[in-house]
């Protein structure tokens, strides 16, 4: 027996994901028609040794409990719970705080989930390698990055021959190997007493604020504090794959993230990509069944529109998000964007995005650059339009490379701006 665990950390994480964060807590933001976690929950319940998903995360469970009770429901063949931490405790420190409900039925290994990761989940690989490892406390998946791109990551360097993991290193200064941790392990149950021992040093050794800021001496990161230790000594191993991969960490992201999952699902699931609609269809395209979309308007590639959209005359979408309950009028153009929910667009206005939504093509292995909102500069660096929730969008305007908040109403034209 197996089980899952998708840690999706808090209130005080999701900085970068604003303005779309004010509006949706981010794990239940929707990439390719889903919340981004129910993509996990997905994966897991194809794996039928696994019995049980714990979501683990210091979000209210009242913000949780609508979309628990839908995926439950949705998926019944599978037990899905929430378990609240009332102090954010770090990625190892959540497991360890909660070790008694992960350990209850004794599953002889789980999944480690971070919540910010959009990929195919190859599980079924990862748990066949794992067992092939008798040794092994965590078992990583990782993929290839290019060499100026890895050290945004953790960094793995391997034995090619063994799959174990000598040297880890998270987020280096440098450049330490090309293989980056892709957030997704399996865990044997033996690491709880790794875990006990960090956690019982830092009261010997009157540890618990240094080095920790003020966060609770309960706050343990896997990475640094566990993977990093346990490289080298025969109980860490990662297998490699060469996958689609993403970390969902602000909204150009988001928007390359929709793109492979659309990609993903349309393989998986081609039941949920049948329209009812009449409009011009390209490539991969979610729409929901309640949308509606007039006949003349062009949508696609790389689109996600959500529960009763309207969709005007002679519109033409391409590489967006199109949130639930909005009104997109005639003749509008949007690139590279996302729409909040209840936000009502006019006639021939132009959206569109500055941001690169691909990765360099002429780098193997290159992944989505995460920019910060702005440059050394002080400017706004080019990255996704967002719309959030509630706003007004008047007609004849152009919104190029801005940033609006929600509940804003707009009757002029704004670049490279951010509307607070």
């Amino acid at each position: 027996m197996l089980k899952a665990v998708i840690l999706i950390g808090g209130d005080r994480k999701g900085t970068r994901f604003r303005p779309l964060s004010l509006d949706f807590r981010k794990p239940l933001f929707p990439i390719g028609g889903l919340p981004i976690i129910e993509h996990h929950i997905q994966a897991c319940t194809e794996l039928k040794e696994l019995q049980e998903i714990l979501i683990i995360g210091s979000y209210n469970s009242s913000e949780m409990k609508s979309f628990l009770d839908e995926v439950q429901n949705k998926y019944q063949q599978i037990t899905i719970r929430y378990l609240q931490e009332f102090v954010e405790l770090g990625t190892a420190g959540g497991l360890y705080h909660f070790r008694d409900q992960i350990r209850r039925g004794n599953p002889e290994a789980f999944f480690v989930l971070n919540g910010d990761v959009c990929a195919d989940f190859p599980l079924k690989q990862l748990y066949e390698f794992h067992k092939t490892k008798p040794k092994s406390l965590i078992s990583i998946l990782s993929t290839e990055a290019d060499r100026l791109e890895s050290v945004n990551y953790g960094c793995l360097v391997t034995n090619k021959e063994t799959g174990e993991v000598t040297h880890y290193v998270e987020k280096p200064n440098t450049y330490v190997s090309p293989l980056i941790n892709c957030g997704i392990y399996i865990v044997s149950t033996d690491i709880f007493p790794v875990i006990a021992n960090v956690f019982y040093s830092r009261e010997k050794n009157d540890y618990q604020n240094v080095g920790n800021g003020n966060k609770d001496e309960g706050h343990i990161q896997l990475e640094q504090e566990i993977l990093q230790p346990l490289a080298g000594t025969e109980k860490l191993y990662t297998i490699t794959l060469n996958m689609k991969w993403a970390q969902v960490k602000n909204a150009s992201s988001a928007i390359y993230a929709n793109r492979q999952s659309l990609e993903l699902q349309k393989a998986r699931h081609p039941e949920r990509f049948k329209y009812t609609t009449n409009c011009t269809i390209i490539d991969n395209v979610f729409i929901h069944p309640t949308a509606q979309i007039d006949d003349t308007a062009v949508i696609g590639p790389n689109v996600s529109i959500g529960k009763n959209v309207i969709i005007g005359p002679g519109v033409r979408i391409r590489e967006s998000i199109i949130l639930d309950y909005s009104t997109v009028d005639s003749h509008t153009l949007i690139i590279c964007s996302i729409v909040g929910r209840n936000s009502k667009i006019g006639k021939w206005v132009r959206i569109e995005g500055a941001g690169k939504i691909d990765p360099d093509p002429n780098k193997p292995f290159a992944k989505i650059k995460n920019l910060p909102l702005f440059n050394q500069n002080g400017k706004l660096n080019p990255s996704t339009t967002i719309i959030g929730n509630g706003c007004s969008i008047s007609s004849e305007i152009i919104l190029l490379n801005t940033i609006i908040l929600p509940s804003k109403e707009l009757t002029r034209s704004f670049k490279n701006e951010i509307i607070l």
